[in-house]
């Protein structure tokens, strides 16, 4: 069932589409919020409210773009409201500066797949502790593989400041995990750098 079908299932009121949906979008709308909003307990609140908003909108959705990219937008608008209330009652805390999380030594898999895990735990870590905007716009292109015009649909910010995000973004990561692998005295982001 492609996107036009399953929207036009919801609005004759399938609720197994919109079941559908809300599967097939779930992980992309936890990635978006999940980039502004830090919290747990939060996060599975706002999921379910951007869930709602677009129950509760689609039929305004014309098809002028992709289905996920709308939902994308309602996912990003929803989350920025929510992180500027957080921000105005002073309820924001994470740290700068993650500590790197040891993998537990399981005899049975090899080090190399275990240092790759720990890259990439450690790395999401560090995209975490991004500014909001730097690790929103990193995760729409490098995660959720959007193109520029579609994250500036999405954010509503120029394509050249969605460039200048990610340039900013790759060289505070890149910044972040040489001064690790300096620290650490170890290679297990050499594919990464």
């Amino acid at each position: 069932m492609n996107d036009a079908q399953l929207v036009q299932q919801v609005l004759n009121g399938n609720n197994h589409a919109f079941r559908f949906l809300v599967s097939k979008y779930q992980r992309l709308v936890t990635h978006v919020v999940g980039r502004i909003i830090q919290q747990e307990d939060e996060l599975e609140d706002i999921c379910q409210e951007v869930f709602i908003k677009v129950f509760k909108t689609l039929k305004r959705f014309r098809g002028d773009s992709k289905l996920s990219t709308w939902i994308a937008t309602i996912a990003y608008n929803t989350a920025i409201t929510h992180y500027r209330k957080l921000k105005r009652r002073g309820e924001l805390s994470y740290s700068e500066e993650p500590n790197l999380i040891l993998a537990e030594k399981d005899p049975g898999l090899n080090q190399k797949s275990i240092e790759k895990e720990e890259a990439k735990k450690y790395l999401m870590q560090l995209i975490e502790s991004l500014p909001v905007n730097y690790r929103t716009v990193i995760t729409l292109f490098h995660l959720e593989e959007f193109s520029y015009k579609e994250i500036e649909e999405i954010t509503g910010m120029p394509e050249g400041t969605i460039k200048s995000y990610l340039s900013r973004a790759r060289k505070l990561l890149k910044g972040k995990i040489e001064k690790v692998a300096r620290l650490e005295q170890t290679n297990i982001f050499v594919d990464y750098v």
